[in-house]
């Protein structure tokens, strides 16, 4: 009697640990990217680029000729979404080299300062209406 007990334990204890193997969580681990770890480790990096830009007198001088104030420009900047700068900064880079990456940087700034302004999500130029 006492041995079919245990027996019928015994195979009872085995079911119940197999039945639990699905159960069990499993790890993964996997490699990342130079270039994830390079994100995620500065995301301000984009925007302080964009920032030392605005601190040349040649892009200054022409941001004026197209109306718009340093100031303003600097804190369009700072209200740029880290993917946004990322996207500006990617755009400075495929520039071609010489006078015409900065003015198309100037322009490209512009550009996305006017659109989040259409949008709403700002408000700095005044010639702007808002879609909201």
């Amino acid at each position: 009697m006492m041995l079919s007990k245990l027996k019928r334990l015994f195979i009872q204890l085995v079911a119940a640990s197999v039945g639990f193997c699905g159960i069990a969580q499993t790890a993964q681990a996997a490699l990342i990217g130079t270039e994830q770890v390079a994100k995620s480790a500065n995301p301000s990096k984009d925007r302080a680029r964009l920032l030392a830009q605005l601190d040349r007198p040649q892009v200054v001088a022409e941001l004026e000729k197209h109306g718009v104030a340093r100031k303003d420009a600097v804190a369009r900047v700072q209200a740029l979404t880290d993917e946004e700068a990322r996207m500006v900064a990617k755009a400075m880079d495929r520039a071609p080299a010489g006078g015409n990456s900065v003015i198309g940087a100037i322009v490209l700034i512009f550009l996305v300062l006017l659109l989040t302004d259409i949008l709403g999500f700002t408000k700095i130029f005044p010639f702007t209406r808002s879609i909201r």
